[in-house]
C-alpha cells in the first residue's frame, strides 16, 4: 500500500481539517489521546496484515503532536511552520507504512527519523531559490554550520578545522558553505522603489541581444541558408516548386484542396508531391 493512498484515504480530526489557521491544527493535534503500547501494536498489526486504513489513520493522528514538536526545531530557517508540519506529516505516514510491530520499539522512536528526514529535505530545497546543498557532506554542513555560526559568527581558521574534522569533510567545503550561508538571494530586476540605488544583476549585465558579432554571424548564417534553399528550389520541377512556394514561402499559404483544384488532382496527390519536394530540398540543402 503506497503512502499516496494513505494520504488520500486518511483524514485528520474535524478540528484540524476545518481550521483555517495553524493554531487550530495545533489544538487538534494536542487533544488526540496518546496510545498505549498495546493499542499501538494492535493498530499496526491491523494495518499491515489487513490493510485497515482506519488503523493507520489512528496511528498517524495520535502522533501529530510529535511532528509539531520536531517541526518547531526548524523554524529558524525562515520557513512557515505549517509547511514544515506538512512535510513532517508525510514523513510520519512513511514511518507508519514501514513500522514493524513485532520489533520492541515504539512508533514514535522510529517515526522521528522519518519526520526529520522529510523536513530536512524540504528545508534544503526551499531555504533559498538556488539549492544550497546537494551532496551528503554539504547537507551535513548546512545544518551544523548554521548552529556554529549562530554561536561563533564568522569562523576562525581553527574553528573551520575543528568542524571539518568533526564532520569528516574537507575544510574547503566548510569555507564554501559558510560563504553560501552568508549571502542571501539577490533580485535580478531593479527594485521598484526609488529609495537608494541598490545594485542588481539587471543593472550591470550587458545586453547581448544587439551584440555586433552575434548579429553578423546570424546574418551570415541566414544568407547561407537562403542561398541553399534557392539552389534546392531550382532543382525541383516547376509544379513541385510552385507547391512549396504556395504552401510554405508565401504570406498567404494555400491549402491542399486549393492546390488540388488548381492542378486538377486530388488533395492526397498534392500532399505526396509536397512530401517528395521537401525531401528533395533537404537533400539539396545538406549537400
Amino acid at each position: 500500500m503506497t503512502t499516496e493512498v494513505m494520504t488520500t484515504a486518511m483524514t485528520l480530526p474535524v478540528e484540524a481539517a476545518e481550521s483555517a489557521s495553524m493554531a487550530g491544527f495545533l489544538r487538534a493535534a494536542n487533544t488526540v489521546p496518546l496510545l498505549s503500547a498495546e493499542e499501538e501494536r494492535d493498530l499496526a498489526i491491523r494495518f499491515h496484515e489487513q490493510g485497515d486504513l482506519d488503523a493507520a489513520r489512528q496511528l498517524v493522528v495520535s502522533h501529530l503532536r510529535y511532528v509539531v514538536k520536531v517541526a518547531r526545531g526548524f523554524m529558524g530557517y525562515g520557513l512557515p511552520l505549517g509547511d514544515l508540519v506538512q512535510e513532517g506529516n508525510i514523513g510520519l505516514m512513511k514511518a507508519v507504512k514501514r513500522y514493524d510491530p513485532d520489533r520492541n520499539v515504539r512508533l514514535v522512536s522510529f517515526a522521528v527519523h522519518w519526520i526529520r528526514a522529510e523536513i530536512y529535505e524540504y528545508v534544503v530545497k526551499n531555504w533559498r531559490i538556488v539549492k544550497v546543498a546537494t551532496t551528503k557532506s554539504q547537507r551535513k554542513l548546512f545544518f551544523n554550520l548554521r548552529k556554529s555560526r549562530a554561536r561563533l559568527g564568522w569562523m576562525k581558521p581553527g574553528e573551520i578545522t575543528a568542524l571539518a574534522d568533526s564532520l569528516d569533510v574537507p575544510e574547503s567545503d566548510v569555507r564554501e558553505m559558510e560563504s553560501r550561508l552568508q549571502h542571501g538571494d539577490v533580485s535580478f530586476d531593479v527594485p521598484t522603489s526609488n529609495e537608494g540605488a541598490a545594485s542588481t544583476p539587471a543593472g550591470y549585465l550587458g545586453d547581448m541581444t544587439q551584440n555586433p558579432e552575434s548579429m553578423v554571424v546570424d546574418a551570415d548564417n541566414a544568407a547561407v541558408r537562403k542561398e541553399a534553399l534557392e539552389r534546392g528550389l531550382l532543382k525541383l520541377d516547376e509544379r513541385s516548386r510552385d507547391i512549396i512556394e504556395q504552401r510554405w514561402l508565401s504570406d498567404r499559404k494555400s491549402t491542399l484542396h486549393e492546390l488540388a483544384d488548381q492542378y486538377g488532382v486530388s488533395a492526397e496527390r498534392i500532399r505526396q508531391l509536397e512530401k517528395k519536394a521537401i525531401s528533395g530540398l533537404q537533400t539539396a540543402v545538406l549537400a
